[in-house]
This record gives structure tokens, C-alpha cells and sequence, in this order.
């Protein structure tokens, strides 16, 4: 069987986080970085000719690969040409489903940056069996939504076993900062969420189990706290508020701790909230977020409020923060953990970008890379075998050093 022609394969390259993606693995696939051979795919010809010529001098040599996602024959051609497909194109819930089908049979490695938790369940029901068969490394979550959070914990657990041969079993995660805008992209999946729950009482169950995405038979007990109103964390002495990417991100740090043969431990307890200050003003603020998160949800659900809101407040599909906002967001991410003897320690994770876009683009980039590089040797696939993995349990420490060296993230035990 010959060789495919290239290490990875962007699809949906002319989306909102499409370009951003492309452009970073540009810029910094080019020159003296490491050599990565890729090309772009989508549905449309004429917009992808429009993506390589905005690349100027570094587009002027990137193939172009045309395929549909709904298109299971344009997708296995392209998956035959390909190791690795990284994919851009959401919502996930109504267009990923026939790439990952076709990855999981074809042996080829995938990552996106999907938040859907209702999605990927579905996708490891159905496709886990085939991905194992196959030998493909199916790894959802490679953006905002989890990396920060499943790989802040994986980076916590390492500083513990290190100090006291012990992971932490208890974790919290709490946003110091965040300052970055939405997509109409994202935006849009969101509203697929919350529509497919709103019509159905099993998902919404479903949605709210925090094991939902761990492997039958994971044997976990723990009654897990999730923050779900302002509250005072006396850990950190501030009031706290929920934080929206809690649903996804608590999901798949539960998923790595079952995949990873519970080296969290099977108590192990996780959360994340919003940091909203001290005091009085703390608290005030924190009900106002819960309020106004509230209102927000209940907006989508309610269809003339969602059409106004689609019309004149949110972003639309193709739309996000503009490239300058992207460069002056940031992040700011601490971590709590403390051990069963009462041991504690403290980290934080900081990215230097937009969250969702800037550099969710840079990890996702990140991410192919080291499935197409790190774990690969020879054209040999090296590290897991077939199946659904997450950030931190197909990555390791050479992802944390790519992140801090090419992505603008920092790890670090303060």
C-alpha cells in the first residue's frame, strides 16, 4: 500500500477557524520549523483557491483537496491521501459524523476542536469498535474546549506524583481571565445543543451525568459537585460562578481518568467555575452571571427569542472576532489540587491569544502535528493504538512542550 502524500489534511479550511488554523500552519510550518507536508480541503474550489492566494508565498505550493462532508467517496479519497485529518467544520452534530465514520474505518488519525458532548458519545457508540479495528486515533476536544483543562489537570497530576508519589483526587479549575469573543460557528453549535436537549428528556439526562463520556463498566461513584449558581469557594477565597465550558471540559478530564486506568483515582472529584471576585461585589457579580447565563439559555430555547437574537445580537456562521481581537485576548486558568493525605498544590495555564480562536487555532495545529509527528516513526503508528482518545491521554509531555514553545500556552506550578 503506498505511502499517502501528505502528514495532514485540513478540512474545512475556508471556515471562520478554518483560516486561522491554515494560516498558523503556514506560518509556522515554513523555513527552519519542522517540515510537515499538508494541503487544505473543503466543498468549495473556488473558496479554497481564495485561502491558498491569501496566504501569499506560503500558499503559492499547498495542494488543494475538494471534498464534502456529507460526501463519503470525495472523504475516503482523502483520507487515502492523507495520515492525519484535522477538521474545522461544525457543528459537529450535523456535519462530522460521515468523516469520522470513514476515518474510524480507513485508519486515519483525526483530531477537531468539537465541544459537543452529545456528538462525541455518539461517535464512540458507534465508531470505537471500527477505530480500534482500524488503528485510527480519534481525538475530539484539541481547542479551547479541552486542551487548557484536560492537559492543566494531566500537567497538575504530574507535579503531585513527582512531590509526593500521590495524584490529587480532588481538582478544581477556576477562570481568573478570559477575554476573547465568540464565532458564529460556535455560536451555532451551542444552539444545536441546547435545542437537541430542550426536545429530549434521555439527553438531557444524559448530558447531565458528569461520566457521560467514560467507557462502560468505568466503576466511578463519586458524587460530583457542579457549580450551577454563585458560590463561595473557600479554597481560593473568592465568590465563584458556572463556567459554560464546565458541561464539556469536566466531561473529558473524567474520560482520561478512566482511560488512564483511574490514575486519578476512582474518587476523584473535578470542577470548574468562574472566578467573579471578592466580597460583596464578588457575589453580586456572580448572581449576575448566573442570571444573565440563565436568560441567555433560556433565549435559545424559546424560538422567536432565539430568531431576534440570531438576527441582531449573535454572530452569524463565517463570522468572528476580528484578527486584532484576536490578538488581544488572553487567558488565565488556575487549578487546585489536593491529595487524599490533604496534600494541596496549585497551577496555573495561560494562552496568549483569543481562547476559541487565536489560539485554539495554534493547538488544534498543535495537536495534528503531534499525531502526525510525535506519533508516528517511520510511517509507523507509535504511542496508542485505535480508539477515541482524549488531549491527555494520546498526548504527552512533548504536546505540553509544543503548546508552550509554538502555542503560546504556559504551564506552570505557582
Amino acid at each position: 500500500m503506498p505511502a499517502p502524500d501528505y502528514d495532514v489534511v485540513v478540512f474545512g479550511a475556508t471556515s471562520f477557524v478554518g483560516r486561522i488554523l491554515t494560516r498558523y500552519v503556514a506560518e509556522h510550518f515554513s523555513g527552519d520549523a519542522e517540515t510537515l507536508r499538508w494541503a487544505i480541503a473543503g466543498r468549495s474550489e473556488a473558496k479554497l483557491l481564495e485561502v491558498k492566494r491569501s496566504l501569499g508565498a506560503a500558499g503559492e505550493s499547498l495542494p488543494i483537496i475538494v471534498a464534502d462532508a456529507a460526501n463519503e467517496v470525495q472523504l475516503r479519497a482523502l483520507c487515502a491521501q492523507t495520515r492525519v485529518v484535522v477538521s474545522t467544520v461544525g457543528p459537529y452534530a450535523l456535519y462530522g459524523e460521515p468523516l469520522i465514520k470513514v476515518c474510524a474505518e480507513s485508519g486515519t488519525d483525526y483530531c477537531d476542536l468539537t465541544g459537543e458532548t452529545q456528538w462525541i458519545k455518539r461517535m464512540i457508540d458507534k465508531y470505537e469498535a471500527s477505530a480500534q479495528q482500524s488503528g485510527a486515533r480519534i481525538v475530539h476536544c484539541c481547542g479551547f474546549d479541552s486542551v487548557p483543562s484536560d492537559m492543566g489537570v494531566y500537567f497538575l497530576q504530574q507535579q503531585a506524583m513527582r512531590q509526593w508519589g500521590l495524584p490529587a483526587t480532588q481538582v478544581k479549575l477556576r477562570v481568573k481571565t478570559l477575554k476573547g469573543g465568540a464565532s458564529g460557528g460556535t455560536i451555532a453549535s451551542l444552539i444545536n445543543v441546547v435545542q437537541e436537549a430542550a426536545a429530549d428528556p434521555t439527553l438531557r439526562k444524559e448530558l447531565a451525568d458528569p461520566y457521560a463520556l467514560c467507557p462502560k463498566g468505568h466503576g466511578f461513584t463519586a458524587r460530583q459537585r457542579s457549580v450551577r449558581g454563585a458560590a463561595f469557594d473557600a479554597d481560593f477565597d473568592v465568590w465563584i460562578a458556572p463556567f459554560v465550558m464546565a458541561a464539556i471540559n469536566e466531561r473529558v478530564v473524567h474520560r482520561s481518568n478512566a482511560l488512564s486506568g483511574n490514575a486519578y483515582g476512582n474518587p476523584f472529584l473535578y470542577d470548574e467555575a468562574v472566578i467573579t471576585g471578592h466580597g460583596l461585589s464578588g457575589r453580586m457579580k456572580a448572581m449576575t452571571m448566573v442570571a444573565g447565563l440563565g436568560a441567555f439559555m433560556l433565549g435559545i430555547v424559546i424560538k422567536p427569542a432565539r430568531i431576534v437574537m440570531q438576527r441582531f445580537l449573535l454572530p452569524k456562521p463565517g463570522e468572528g472576532p476580528t484578527p486584532a481581537a484576536q490578538l488581544a485576548g488572553r487567558y488565565d486558568l488556575r487549578l487546585f489540587g489536593r491529595t487524599a493525605q490533604g496534600n494541596t498544590l496549585r497551577v496555573k495555564v495561560t494562552g496568549d491569544r483569543d481562547p476559541g480562536y487565536g489560539s485554539t487555532g495554534k493547538m488544534l495545529g498543535q495537536a495534528a502535528a503531534s499525531l502526525a509527528l510525535d506519533h508516528m516513526r517511520d510511517g509507523i503508528k507509535t504511542g496508542r493504538p485505535g480508539g477515541f482518545w482524549t488531549p491527555a491521554t494520546m498526548f504527552d509531555e512533548r504536546f505540553i512542550e509544543r503548546l508552550t514553545r509554538h502555542a503560546g500556552l504556559r504551564f506552570e506550578r505557582i
